[in-house]
C-alpha cells in the first residue's frame, strides 16, 4: 500500500481519488477469490481517508478541502464506479470500506459525502449505490443523518423535488424500507419540529399503501440473529409507523392543526391542505390501515421462518415510552377541547396492540398490557383489548380472531370499575362475560 500511496501523492485530488478506487478494486477482487468475506485491514481504509475524504495522514497537517465543483466531480466518479462494477461482492466491500464508521475524525466527512452520494444516486437513479447503502447497515445515528440529508434535499429545500425521490420505490425497495425505518426514528413527533413534512408523509403513505410488504423487505431478506446489535436500525419500521399513527392526532392538535372530523373533510380543511388527498389526518388514517394489514400478514412470515412466538418485531420496551408520550400529550391538551383526538389516538393504539399481539409481532402478557395502559384515559376499545378473548381448550381449534394461548386469562367486560359516587342517580350497568366460542370482534378503523 505504501507504493500506491507514493504514486497517488503525485496526482491531483480527483485523479488520486479515481486511482485509489481502481487500485482497491483490483486488491479486493483478488482477495475475494481466496476468501468469501475478506477482512478490510487498516491500509485500504487509510488510503480512502487520505485521498477520497481528504484527511491528511500526518499529524498537524491542514486538511485539504475540495471546492463545490471538485466535490461534484468526485461524486460523479464514485457514482460511475459503482454503476460500472458488475460484481456485487466487490461493490459491497468497497462501499463498506468507504462509508463504515471508523470512530475517527474522518467520520464526519465520510457521512457528509455519503449523504451527497445517495442524494445524487436518487436523482440520477443509480440503483447499485442505493442497494449498497441499503446493505451497508451503519448504526442508527448515521442512518438517521442520511435520512435527514435526503429529506432536506427532496422535501424541504426545493418545492416539488419530492417527485424525484418517489422513484426510489421502484428503483430500490430495499433502500426504501431502510429509509422509512430511518425517518420514523428521526421524526418521532415529540415536538412540532419533529412532525414529518407533508411531502414526506404523503410519499411514504403512497409507497406502503401500494405495496404493504415494502416495510417487511429488510426482515424477509436478513438472516435473523438472536439479538440485534445495539444501536442499529430495527428490522422493520413498524414501531415507528405505529408511533406516527397513534401520536398524530394529538401532535397535530398541539400544533393547532384544523380539528379532526369523523365524517367528510370540511371545505376549510380541504382548502388549507391543498385537497383531501393532502390532508394529513386522512394520510395518517390511510397509513394506519396499511400498518394493520402488514401486521395481519406478518403471522404467516413469522411462521414460515419458525419465529412465531419467538421473535417480537415490535418490542414491548418500545411501547412503554409511546404510552407515556400519549399520556403526557393527553394531559398537556385540555381534554375538554381534545376529547376527539384523544379518543382517536387511543382507538388506534388499541387496534395496533390487538393486531400485533394476535399476529405474534408483539410478545407480552395481559398483565404487562394492563400495567402499561393503566394510567391512560379511559377508552372502551382499549379496555376490550386489555381484557382479551376467552382462552379456548388446548385441544380445540383456534377460531379466527382469537389470540394465541400464550396470553393470560381475560378480565371480562365488567373489568372497568363503575363510579356510582360520581353519578348517584344512575344505576350501574351489570358486568358481562365473554360467550365461549364467539370470535373477538375487530373494530373498524376510524
Amino acid at each position: 500500500m505504501s507504493d500506491i500511496r507514493h504514486s497517488l501523492l503525485r496526482r491531483d485530488a480527483l485523479s488520486a481519488a479515481k486511482e485509489v478506487l481502481y487500485h482497491l478494486d483490483i486488491y479486493f477482487s483478488s482477495q475475494l477469490q481466496s476468501a468469501p468475506l475478506p477482512i478490510v485491514d487498516k491500509g485500504p481504509v487509510e488510503l480512502l481517508e487520505e485521498f477520497v475524504f481528504q484527511v491528511p495522514k500526518e499529524r498537524g497537517a491542514q486538511p485539504k478541502r475540495l471546492n463545490s465543483l471538485q466535490e461534484l466531480q468526485l461524486l460523479e466518479i464514485m457514482c460511475s464506479y459503482f454503476q460500472e462494477q458488475t460484481k456485487d461482492s466487490v461493490r459491497q466491500i468497497i462501499f463498506s470500506s468507504l462509508f463504515s464508521p471508523q470512530g475517527n475524525k474522518a467520520d464526519d466527512s465520510r457521512m457528509s459525502l455519503l449523504g451527497k452520494l445517495v442524494s445524487m444516486a436518487v436523482a440520477v437513479c443509480r440503483i447499485p449505490v442505493l442497494e449498497c447503502a441499503a446493505s451497508c447497515g451503519p448504526p442508527v445515528v448515521y442512518c438517521v443523518r442520511l435520512a435527514r440529508a435526503l429529506v432536506d434535499d427532496y422535501c424541504c429545500l426545493v418545492p416539488g423535488s419530492v417527485q424525484n425521490a418517489e422513484q426510489m420505490f421502484s428503483a430500490s425497495p430495499r433502500f426504501c424500507c431502510q429509509f422509512i425505518t430511518s425517518v420514523t426514528a428521526l421524526y418521532d413527533l415529540s415536538s412540532d419540529d419533529l412532525i414529518p413534512p407533508l411531502d414526506l408523509l404523503e410519499m411514504i403513505v403512497n409507497w406502503i399503501f401500494e405495496d404493504p410488504r415494502l416495510i417487511l423487505i429488510t426482515f424477509l431478506n436478513t438472516p435473523i440473529a438472536a439479538n440485534l446489535p445495539i444501536g442499529f436500525l430495527e428490522l422493520t419500521p413498524l414501531t415507528g409507523l405505529i408511533r406516527w399513527c397513534v401520536k398524530a392526532p394529538l401532535a397535530c392538535k398541539r400544533k393547532k392543526k384544523p380539528p379532526l372530523t369523523n365524517g367528510p373533510v370540511t371545505a376549510k380543511v380541504a382548502k388549507d391542505s391543498g385537497g383531501t388527498d393532502r390532508d394529513p389526518h386522512l394520510l395518517y388514517s390511510k397509513l394506519h390501515l396499511s400498518v394493520l394489514q402488514v401486521l395481519v400478514m406478518l403471522q404467516v412470515h413469522l411462521t414460515e421462518k419458525n419465529l412465531y412466538g419467538r421473535l417480537g418485531l415490535i418490542l414491548f420496551d418500545h411501547m412503554v415510552p409511546l404510552v407515556e408520550e400519549i399520556n403526557r400529550l393527553a394531559d398537556e391538551l385540555n381534554p375538554l377541547n381534545a376529547s376527539q383526538e384523544i379518543e382517536l389516538s387511543l382507538d388506534r393504539l388499541a387496534q395496533a396492540l390487538q393486531v400485533a399481539m394476535a399476529s405474534g409481532a408483539l410478545l407480552c402478557t395481559r398483565d404487562d398490557l394492563r400495567t402499561l395502559c393503566s394510567r391512560l384515559p379511559h377508552n372502551n376499545l382499549l379496555q376490550l383489548v386489555i381484557s382479551g378473548p376467552v382462552p379456548q381448550s388446548p385441544h380445540a381449534a383456534l377460531p379466527p380472531g382469537f389470540y394465541p394461548h400464550i396470553h393470560t386469562p381475560p378480565l371480562g367486560y365488567g373489568a372497568v370499575p363503575a363510579h356510582p359516587a360520581a353519578h348517584p342517580a344512575l344505576p350501574t350497568h351489570p358486568g358481562h362475560t365473554f360467550i365461549s366460542g364467539m370470535t373477538f370482534p375487530f373494530r373498524p378503523i376510524r
